[in-house]
């Protein structure tokens, strides 16, 4: 019972532990990655192509083609398993293929081939986009290796309470959204376009079926 004129104390409430400054921007690094993986998968799909729409391609071009074609499409199904599955993607083999087509990129920019002499921008595009994919993997496993270290120490503390983690806020993974798909587009685009499939498009306000005689019929 407390004594007369004195206040009774209240028990203090637990001290909660403070969050790791990144574990509400792991969801949208996870975000960008996946989108530059997308991207860079349709723009090796483009080199591909072009590859193989060179006129009598020779075994070079069309073995150069198969590789781009396989890589493109190993990167739009990394990219579908990395951004459904809530966990870091991006084992050893992975750092090691996507190094390896950073400098094949780079080499194919600095010693243009005669089939590749016009794919110095697409080649540009995929190297920007592989180099992000990189980044933003080494950047995930360095916070998740922080975040592992940093639960092991709490827990050997008896008296430290950690409260429940927050998860990300819709309008940050939102506008994290929104900028990372701005951002791949503005790479992903130039290079799509300097490719043989991007030559051959239809510009917009010109489709439809096309008489013989090259206009517009009704």
């Amino acid at each position: 019972m407390a004594a007369p004129g004195t206040l009774p104390l209240r028990p203090s409430p637990p001290a909660a532990t403070l969050q790791p400054a990144g574990s509400a921007a792991n969801p949208s690094v996870r975000l960008v990655t996946g989108f530059a993986a997308f991207g860079a998968g349709i723009v090796n799909l483009a080199i591909s192509s072009t590859f193989f729409a060179a006129g009598s391609p020779g075994p070079g071009s069309i073995l150069a083609g198969v590789v781009a074609g396989l890589w493109g499409t190993a990167l739009l199904a990394g990219a579908v398993a990395f951004l459904a599955k809530d966990r870091l993607g991006g084992n050893r083999w992975a750092r090691y293929a996507l190094a390896g087509a950073a400098a094949a990129h780079l080499a194919l920019i600095v010693f243009p081939a005669s089939t590749t002499s016009g794919l110095r921008l697409t080649q540009l595009s995929a190297l920007l986009l592989t180099l992000m994919i990189m980044a933003a993997l080494g950047w995930l496993r360095r916070r998740s290796l922080q975040q592992d270290s940093a639960q092991q120490a709490s827990a050997e503390q008896a008296s430290a309470q950690q409260p429940a983690e927050a998860g990300p806020r819709p309008g940050r993974l939102l506008v994290a959204a929104f900028a990372g798909a701005v951002l791949v587009a503005g790479i992903t685009t130039p290079g799509l376009a300097a490719s043989t499939a991007g030559q051959y498009a239809v510009p917009h306000g010109q489709h439809g079926n096309l008489a013989p005689g090259g206009h517009h019929q009704r």
